[in-house]
């Protein structure tokens, strides 16, 4: 039975004394100062670096001065490739943002020849000026209506003139009439005087 107990206990620790070192080792294999992430080399010279006391009883950390200026060097270059890709980054930021300002221009043009199209595709041109559909029809209707007005106008004193002239006609026949019938009348006493002269003259030579 204890037996049992002892090779249960020693199967146990086999166990996970073999997957802390499987652990260890994937870990340790992750860790590396070449072929792995910034943090993972910090961890990496971290892990390699030596513990000791020094004469005043005190802990210290020692780390290999290689180890130092590989990561030194490392740091240095994954900065520059950040330094590059930011360059790189506010370079296409220019050009868009030269893009946009050059967009916008041209909208800014596009919407002004649209607006001028329009006004003058709502406008007419009358004796040179520009002027909108609206009161070029408005003038158009105005003009339209002064020369009926006159026209009419015109009708009325022409009907007014000819009624006037048929009446002046008229009288004029009237009078001519009235004058023939005078000029008769006259014409026979005349000749009614001119008789009773005669014989008057006759009978005194008698």
């Amino acid at each position: 039975m204890n037996q049992l107990k002892y090779l249960a206990f020693i199967l146990i620790f086999a166990f996970f004394s073999t997957n802390s070192y499987a652990q260890d080792k994937q870990e340790g294999d992750q860790l590396s100062l070449n072929n792995s992430t910034l943090d993972n080399q910090f961890k990496y010279v971290l892990k390699k670096s030596g513990n000791f006391k020094g004469t005043n009883g005190q802990a210290y950390e020692a780390v290999k001065r290689s180890m130092l200026l590989a990561l030194q060097a490392h740091t240095r270059d994954s900065l520059k490739t950040i330094q590059t890709k930011l360059d790189d980054s506010r370079s296409t930021v220019d050009i868009q943002q030269k893009e946009i300002d050059e967009l916008k221009s041209n909208l800014t043009n596009t919407q002004s020849t649209l607006e001028a199209t329009n006004i003058e595709k709502d406008s007419m041109s009358l004796f040179g000026l520009q002027m909108s559909k609206s009161g070029y029809n408005t003038l158009m209707w105005s003009i339209i209506g002064i020369l009926l007005a006159l026209f009419l106008f015109f009708v009325y004193k022409f009907n007014n003139s000819n009624t006037v002239t048929k009446q002046a006609k008229e009288s004029l026949s009237e009078i001519e009439e009235e004058f023939e019938e005078h000029r008769k009348v006259a014409l026979e006493r005349e000749q009614k005087v001119r008789r009773q002269l005669q014989d008057e003259l006759n009978k005194q030579k008698s």
